[in-house]
């Protein structure tokens, strides 16, 4: 749902500031929305949202189990007892190589939201190609440092939260 976007608008300012001063609030761009294209429109880019999300999540649990793997064949011992800092390394890992993965993807699905507003969008290829050509590949990955330094820490609490309840739940169920 085109509703919040990350700031990988364009490469226009000019054209950008306009956009975000049309719809400043949340409320501005669902009725805007609305008005100019229905329902529907509330489902631009969801293509390619589910096409960044599968590969996506496949690299962020791969990841984390492959790391948690390694850690538990290192230290000798079973994956559930190798501790906080290996599962917290092992969930920042996961979640960088998600977006590492998914970024560009995410661009363009970005990208195509804004633009669904001024009417001039395009599909993902045609978009894809269109900041490849005009803005350089460097401009797929535009904000990933701040998105990295952001994930790391982020999903190592996930995955710390997820495996302390996990293991809290399972004691419950084996007494």
């Amino acid at each position: 749902m085109l509703v919040r976007v990350d700031g990988k608008i364009d490469g226009d300012e000019n054209r950008n500031r306009a956009i975000l001063a049309e719809n400043s609030t949340v409320w501005s761009v669902v009725t805007s929305i609305m008005r100019n294209e229905g329902p529907q429109g509330f489902f631009q880019g969801l293509t390619t949202t589910i096409a960044r999300e599968v590969p996506g999540y496949f690299c962020f649990f791969g990841a984390y189990e492959l790391c948690r793997t390694g850690f538990a064949d290192y230290m000798k011992c079973d994956k559930d007892d190798i501790g906080v800092a290996p599962i917290v390394f092992s969930g920042g890992f996961g979640g960088a190589c998600l977006w590492l993965v998914v970024y560009p993807m995410d661009c363009v699905k970005s990208r195509i939201q804004v633009m669904s507003m001024t009417g001039k969008q395009a599909g993902f290829f045609k978009t894809f190609m269109t900041i490849a050509r005009s803005e350089g590949v460097r401009a797929l990955y535009s904000g990933l440092t701040p998105t990295m330094v952001r994930t790391f820490p982020a999903n190592g609490a996930l995955f710390l939260g997820y495996e302390a309840s996990r293991k809290l739940m399972m004691k419950q169920f084996d007494d």
